[in-house]
């Protein structure tokens, strides 16, 4: 977990509260001069007048309209080009303080630091492109169809036989989009009268899928398996609340790579508790598969874990593929209940056939059967830049969450005026990063989220760190002491010793 320095965490909440403060100051102002020019009361006056509840409103509508309007500049930045390592990105303007923002017919060539390619497969590539356009002519856009009526092509078969094969599981289910893998499957594995216990930095389709099954929801603490066996033993001892009843199941749910954290599950010694406790464990692979492990197989293979052991494994096709969409592998057992029972399934279009044919053609290469060792050098690449970018931005001082290996590193902000001066700057010296804020992390968690790709050459890396570290000493961000003086302070302290 983030430990915010005092001089930090106090100057945030200043600044939210100032934002804040003179948000509903603005607020309170626009509804006294409403009541001045309508007759009616300031609380009147700010109402519907038609007589209906106002469907934007709360405090979400107040965030949006005072913080969230004010930095969208930072937010929905149109591209127009393939995001590879290089983009080109659509240049805007607003004439009323960012309420709207006018798109214009310039662009800027700029760096990505911002988008899930981890492998470069969203790029135009030798085996992939041909393949997916002449899949395209085959089979069109879109099957029009759900699976279970005419929308199952042998694509869809071929690729649910690879991914089961990828993975180490028996068997696959495919759906559409990615979210929906989680939102969709939960509640169709658990109910009314199981327990799911989920780590507190679980993504927000896990969070949706949990609270969408009826099902009891335990939190641990993030990425302690100590604290989740305490929870997993209090849980069983107790039972279900008023009756005391047995559970009649327990899934623990957690991330291989953890999105807003870049940072690797401890998956070994929760796979452990999960076993010792008879609990099911529920893997979210989404930034994990293709992009880590030495054959590209996931957190499973990188830190030694039997993939039996793990109950189901989910995984998208939206990071490291190239493509839309996601998985679920799991014993046969599973995957056929979910063909008879899940919603997103049964009801929902198919894979567009050409999304399929990318997934098929980028495993392929990451297997090596193209006939190349493209895959091999890819995953070596990957681990390599995500390595080096994370070692000079933590020599930088920069503080960097996540773990090695991980593709993800996001660089710690806190200050709601850093985070927008920090991507504006970078844009305008042509490297696009993501910056992320409340609600997607705590409100005084702000960061800027950097995703690694195999596709950037030594020479992007150098640059995107020589920009960052510029607006960096910009901005005020380099919250830990740079790696020269570390070394100073370390030699002094050997003279006095």
């Amino acid at each position: 977990m983030v430990r915010v320095p005092f001089v930090t965490a106090v100057t945030t909440v200043f600044s939210y509260g100032v934002i804040f403060g003179f948000g509903h100051l603005r607020d309170w102002f626009r509804a006294l001069l409403r009541s001045l020019f309508s007759g009616h009361s300031p609380a009147v006056a700010g109402a519907n007048l038609k007589g209906y509840a106002p469907i934007c409103g709360g405090q979400e509508d107040f965030y949006y309209r005072r913080f969230v309007r004010r930095v969208q500049d930072c937010f929905w930045r149109p591209i127009a080009s393939k995001p590879d390592a290089w983009f080109d990105v659509v240049e805007r303007y607003s004439n009323d303080s960012n309420k709207t923002l006018q798109r214009t017919t310039k662009t800027s060539r700029c760096l990505n630091l911002g988008s899930y390619n981890y492998l470069g497969f969203a790029a135009a590539d030798e085996y992939c492109t041909p393949r997916v356009i002449e899949s395209l002519k085959k089979y069109s856009a879109s099957t029009c169809s759900v699976r279970v009526d005419g929308g199952n092509t042998k694509l869809h078969v071929e690729l649910e036989e690879l991914v089961a094969r990828f993975v180490g599981k028996p068997a696959a289910i495919l759906f559409g989009m990615g979210y929906v893998t989680n939102s969709a499957i939960i509640p169709a594995l658990i109910g009314k009268g199981g327990l799911i216990i989920s780590d507190s930095l679980n993504h927000n389709s896990i969070v949706n899928g949990a609270r969408g099954s009826g099902a009891s929801v335990q939190v641990f603490q993030h990425n302690n398996p100590a604290h989740l066996e305490e929870v997993l033993r209090e849980q069983i001892a107790g039972g279900q609340p008023r009756t005391h009843r047995r559970w009649k199941k327990i899934i623990v749910i957690v991330e291989g790579i953890y999105s807003m954290e870049g940072e690797l599950c401890k998956l070994p010694e929760i796979v452990a508790v999960c076993k010792k406790y008879k609990a099911y464990t529920y893997l979210d692979e989404a930034h994990s598969i293709g992009a880590v492990g030495k054959t590209g197989r996931g957190v499973c293979e990188l830190l030694g874990v039997d993939p039996a052991d793990v109950d189901i494994m989910m995984g998208t096709f939206t990071k490291s593929f190239g493509s839309c969409g996601g998985y679920i592998a799991a014993s046969k057992e599973i995957i056929d209940h979910l063909k008879h029972i899940c919603p997103a399934h049964i009801y929902a279009t198919s894979m567009s056939p050409p999304a399929v044919q990318q997934v098929i053609s980028a495993i392929e290469v990451i297997l090596g059967e193209d006939g190349s060792d493209r895959g091999a050098k890819k995953l070596a690449q990957i681990r390599e830049n995500s390595n080096f970018f994370r070692s000079e931005l933590e020599k930088m001082g920069f503080e960097v969450l996540g773990d090695n290996d991980s593709p993800v590193m996001p660089i710690m902000l806190y200050n709601p005026a850093k985070m927008p001066a920090f991507s504006r700057e970078c844009l305008r010296q042509k490297v696009a990063i993501v910056t992320v804020s409340f609600p997607a992390t705590p409100l005084l968690l702000a960061r800027a989220r950097i995703c690694i790709s195999a596709s950037h050459s030594r020479e992007d890396l150098i640059k995107g760190l020589e920009v960052i570290s510029k607006v960096g000493d910009l901005v005020g961000i380099k919250y830990l002491p740079v790696e020269h003086e570390k070394t100073t302070s370390a030699e002094k302290l050997k003279k006095i010793q």
